[in-house]
């Protein structure tokens, strides 16, 4: 029989990539961002320009939380906020060079999580774990 603590153990999982994320960013200088920020680099590297609501739906978090997130990134250099030029209300968000400066990095350390994720999965396992992954997070 199961032990159904399926949510401890993606926790855990979650816990130790958190972990493998600073040790590699911290390998390369970079000491002053969070695993937090990672969704937000990849939103932007996908799509370059964003507005905040956009990047809210990108990476599945509320407003607060990535106006908190987004703030720090500002801070650090990493990300400017412009007005878009016809409608005042709207800001865009996109990296800066330093930002854009990452993304080798970010590469690197996504390989490394998905090499220790998927190990030697064949393509059809790594599919059918990403599709169970997917079902039990839309029962939330």
């Amino acid at each position: 029989m199961a032990k159904k603590n399926a949510i401890s153990l993606i926790g855990r999982i979650r816990d130790e990539s958190n972990k493998l994320i600073l040790s590699e960013l911290e390998k390369h200088g970079v000491t002053e961002i969070a695993p937090s920020h990672g969704g937000i680099f990849l939103a932007l590297y996908r799509h370059h320009r964003l507005t905040m609501k956009e990047l809210s739906e990108e990476i599945s978090r509320s407003k607060p939380t990535v106006t908190v997130l987004v703030n720090k990134l500002l801070k650090l250099g990493y990300i400017e906020k412009r007005k878009d030029s016809t409608d005042q209300r709207i800001s865009y968000i996109t990296l800066t060079e330093k930002g854009e400066a990452l993304k080798p990095i970010f590469d690197e350390v996504s390989h490394t999580l998905n090499t220790l994720v998927y190990g030697n999965m064949s393509e059809d396992e790594q599919t059918r774990f990403e599709e169970t992954l997917n079902k039990i997070l839309d029962r939330f």
